[in-house]
């Protein structure tokens, strides 16, 4: 009845539903965060291969960003998103360091639900945790309610995955859950998504006075690559290959198929008018899966895991009813740590004090200005890192990049070259690098150099090695 009288009074007053709701509720915020999906494997950014008519009409109902960036894998991605801070000042520069975020004392790094939850917000996280779960659980870091799983792309119990891969191995822990500590075992036919579907649907329901903020961290389309409810049998004959692709666009559509879900379910609920979604990539396309995500007939440069466009480069926009402009694409540079401080000024919440915040509030860009409060993005792994504005990159060791014609080709300029813009774009890029100052901050001392989680062996060997030498 009170949504109703809303409504009414909007059209009375030629306002929008969203401006009316806004001088008496708080807007709530769902942030879908999908799990190694590429800025080519969506409609909206051009994709050859894949159709996601759900994400593309969520997407062309909003601002889309198409010069977002953030770490190039999981756990320093997830970090960067949750703080609003870089790497080098968190320590989060791989994903083992990930599991070391420091959670109690003076030097405690503050996650978004805890900045939410002072401006009194419900707060949830459903999915993915993995990366970061030995640095505390969800609870811990300010999220009242979870649903979260052990390791990546988690679908069926063991039982299931061992029918379902060449080798017959499993990997990570499928066969079991936890919903606010405790652990839940999948029975036999239970597919893990579907089951963070209806977690999330009653969560909302719960919470539909809000207001909230919904974290739903996808498993699609992370591997293991397996069928999905909807997967057909395999026809006869069909080699390991192709069944991998099939499967894997099957994944992309299942993903597609549950935001579309969760879009009904906020509708139903009522919550749509009030309610600014935010939907990205948590880094690039899987390296087996990179070379046939095309847009134009062309690759992007790079994958997950690399320093490439095609590692930091996401999918990324917000949909925001009666406040964001329909259809609008935003071409300015962007990274993962402008969440927090946006997520902050949405809910009218304090920043976190007593340390810096790298990010910058996105909130007037999803209202449609086209200025921005940046002129570069930061992108970091291990110790390599970089600053990117429209078209150039400067890397850590110095090398500065032409990016007209990124995603798909970057091209190193000379050290001596005698291009008035490429000179100058260094010139701005390296004070960006000397204000930042990366150098100076926590180094992977123990990694591989890949940010990836390094061999046992070989870790305390570095471990040993950077002791001796402090």
């Amino acid at each position: 009845m009170r949504l109703r009288h809303l409504a009414f009074m909007a059209a009375l007053f030629g306002a929008s539903l969203a401006s009316v709701l806004g001088a008496t509720a708080k807007p709530n915020i769902v942030y879908i965060l999908a799990d190694d999906l590429g800025f080519a494997e969506l409609g909206c950014n051009g994709a050859d291969k894949y159709k996601t008519p759900n994400i593309d009409a969520l997407a062309n109902g909003g601002v889309r960003f198409t010069h977002f960036y953030t770490a190039p894998l999981c756990g320093p991605s997830r970090s960067l998103i949750l703080t609003g801070r870089y790497a080098f000042r968190t320590g989060a520069v791989s994903q083992d360091a990930c599991k070391s975020l420091v959670r109690s004392g003076d030097k405690a790094e503050q996650m978004i639900p805890t900045v939410l939850k002072k401006a009194g917000y419900a707060t949830a996280l459903i999915g993915k945790w993995g990366q970061l779960s030995p640095s505390g659980s969800p609870a811990e870091w300010g999220f009242e309610h979870d649903f979260h799983f052990k390791g990546s792309g988690m679908y069926w119990n063991d039982k299931a995955v061992k029918t379902m891969t060449e080798d017959g191995k499993v990997r990570g822990d499928p066969d079991s859950y936890v919903i606010d500590g405790k652990a839940i075992p999948v029975k036999d036919g239970e597919y893990i998504p579907d089951l963070m579907h209806k977690d999330a649907t009653a969560w909302l329901e719960a919470h539909k006075d809000g207001p909230f903020f919904l974290y739903y961290s996808m498993s699609h389309v992370h591997g293991e690559i397996l069928p999905t409810p909807d997967s057909l049998p395999a026809p006869a004959g069909e080699d390991a290959a192709t069944r991998l692709a099939r499967h894997y666009t099957d994944n992309i559509s299942y993903m597609d198929k549950l935001v579309g879900k969760l879009m009904v379910e906020l509708d139903r609920l009522k919550l749509r008018d009030n309610t600014l979604i935010v939907f990205m990539g948590d880094n690039g396309t899987a390296k087996a899966h990179a070379p046939v995500a095309t847009i134009g007939g062309k690759r992007l440069e790079g994958e997950k895991g690399s320093m490439k466009e095609g590692g930091g480069l996401v999918p990324f926009f917000a949909t925001w009813p009666g406040v964001s402009p329909v259809g609008k694409v935003n071409p300015n540079v962007a990274d993962a740590s402008d969440l927090l401080p946006t997520f902050a000024e949405v809910a009218g919440a304090p920043l976190p004090a007593g340390r810096v915040i790298d990010g910058r509030s996105l909130v007037s860009q999803f209202k449609g200005d086209t200025k921005s409060p940046r002129t570069w993005a930061y992108c970091q792994l291990s110790n390599n890192y970089y600053v990117r504005e429209a078209g150039w990159k400067l890397d850590q060791s110095g090398a500065l990049y032409d990016m007209k014609d990124a995603p798909f080709k970057e091209v190193p300029v000379a050290a001596d070259t005698k291009d008035e813009a490429a000179i100058a774009a260094r010139q701005r890029l390296a004070a960006a690098l000397t204000g930042l100052d990366p150098a100076s901050g926590v180094k992977d001392e123990v990694g591989d150099g890949s940010g990836r989680s390094a061999n046992k062996a070989e870790k305390k060997k570095k471990t040993r090695q950077a002791k001796e030498a402090k």
